[in-house]
């Protein structure tokens, strides 16, 4: 049966509508799709093992598709095989991204990408110039398909030599889960089970760590491997060492100050404090140790390593250690009197200083706005309890003291907000549901009476 004109007239401006979306829009409303695709297949009754709540559908969906992880049910019981399969497709779907995703499969069918795509993914993934949207989007599939397989393989066999049921499934499951910084597991206390076995502690921080750090590493070092660039790009320098400052620092810090952890043996010691610093660095969302009994000191080193999170063009969340460098170099500019910015002896230019602070700026606005919210929402809750959730929904980090589990259903929504803001990126939620600017017309107007 043909379809109706109306039919037909309706879909082209549909059409046209998603052409002339602006960038962050499109990103916006790329992922809420995703998010609401997930919530009905999720409350499909044969995706469920027990009755699942819609609200709590939604937030697990949401949860995955923002590769956070935060979760108000127990997915390895509440959901079937089926359920987990689709959690787990909408954790890839969140890691790889929306603007990846589409664009590979643009350029599986059209063999390029359009103008509007390659601008989106370029926004999306805020790449440097001489980075090609195409050359990027190629790289960043063939680079988590092949991590994410490898991941799965070395899983599948430290989970059966440990004895678990389902060690295939558990390691293809929590490879994805790792390189996409989901943080989703399916046993319930994550791996708190685990917390003096190297060999997964060590693969899941591995699997982290290359996803959080950003596919533009990948492509910036295969570039330099082939001769095409003499040395890395400032952005890969910059996220090499902060990666590397922010895992040492924090691994020092919680080994020290951490009550619990002071109480382990030496090597366990040792571990478990990189681990927590690696699942607050790079938003994986993990634990091998009790969050809710942490003490205040290793709290605030968390709520640091948590705001400023991952890197650019990766699955992680947070400021990115690239604002938090480029803001680094505005404070030392501004001390020593310099009329440029610098960090690394190189200027950092003024639309990415404008950037960073407009990020930094919209990220404490809307962190107190939902806390004001959750107060009011979650009576009785501790203050640093409503803080941590709020810090690790923004952040997609997925780390919870217990409140997530409490959380009433308009605390929910509060924080399925939040974890959406964090995936689409906080400035680009922030730019996405902005109202228009201001026409010449409007800007000419501007004889203030006093």
């Amino acid at each position: 049966m043909s379809e109706s004109p109306t039919h037909l007239k309706a879909m082209a401006r549909f059409r046209i509508a998603l052409i002339n979306m602006p960038p962050a829009k499109l990103l916006l409303f790329g992922y809420v799709s995703y998010m609401l695709i997930g919530w009905v297949l999720l409350s499909l009754p044969f995706a469920q093992e027990q009755a699942v709540a819609a609200i709590d559908t939604l937030f697990i969906a949401t949860s995955a598709v923002s590769t956070t992880g935060l979760v108000s049910v127990d997915p390895g019981t509440s959901f079937t095989l089926f359920g987990e399969i689709v959690i787990l497709l909408l954790i890839q779907a969140g890691g790889l991204g929306y603007m990846t995703i589409g664009s590979f499969a643009t350029l599986a069918i059209m063999g390029k990408l359009p103008g509007m795509r390659a601008r989106a993914a370029k926004h999306a993934f805020n790449l440097p110039s001489n980075v090609k949207p195409k050359q990027f989007v190629v790289s960043v599939v063939i680079f988590t398909l092949t991590v994410e397989v490898i991941g799965a393989l070395v899983l599948w066999w430290m989970f059966a030599s440990a004895g678990e049921q389902n060690p295939l499934w558990l390691g293809i499951f929590h490879s994805v889960s790792a390189f996409c910084t989901a943080g989703f597991s399916l046993f319930a206390n994550s791996f708190e089970g685990y917390t003096g076995h190297v060999g997964i502690n060590l693969t899941i921080a591995l699997l982290s760590i290359l996803g959080a750090m950003g596919f533009l590493i990948v492509v910036d070092g295969w570039r330099t491997l082939t001769g095409q660039a003499r040395w890395l790009g400032f952005s890969s320098k910059i996220i090499v060492r902060m990666t590397g400052l922010f895992l040492a620092l924090g691994t020092l810090a919680l080994f020290i100050a951490e009550p619990s952890i002071r109480l382990l043996p030496p090597t366990e010691r040792l571990l478990a404090a990189f681990f927590q610093t690696m699942t607050a660095t790079t938003t994986v969302g993990f634990n091998t140790m009790p969050i809710g009994p942490l003490g205040l000191a290793t709290l605030m080193v968390l709520f640091f390593l948590m705001i400023i999170g991952a890197s650019p063009a990766g699955t992680g969340g947070g400021l990115k250690t690239t604002s938090f460098a480029a803001l680094v170099g505005l404070v030392r500019s501004t001390l020593k009197g310099r009329d440029r910015v610098r960090y690394l002896k190189r200027v950092v230019p003024q639309d990415r200083l404008q950037l960073a602070t407009a990020s930094l700026a919209f990220y404490f606005t809307l962190a107190g706005i939902a806390m004001f919210g959750l107060f009011l929402t979650e009576t009785g809750a501790a203050f640093e309890l409503v803080m941590f959730e709020v810090i690790s929904a923004m952040g997609t980090v997925g780390l919870s003291m217990g409140l997530t589990g409490e959380l009433t259903e308009l605390g929910k929504l509060i924080v399925i907000l939040l974890m959406t803001a964090g995936r689409v990126g906080i400035l680009t939620f922030g730019i996405a549901i902005a109202s228009h600017d201001e026409s010449r017309e409007e800007e000419a107007d501007n004889d203030l009476v006093l």
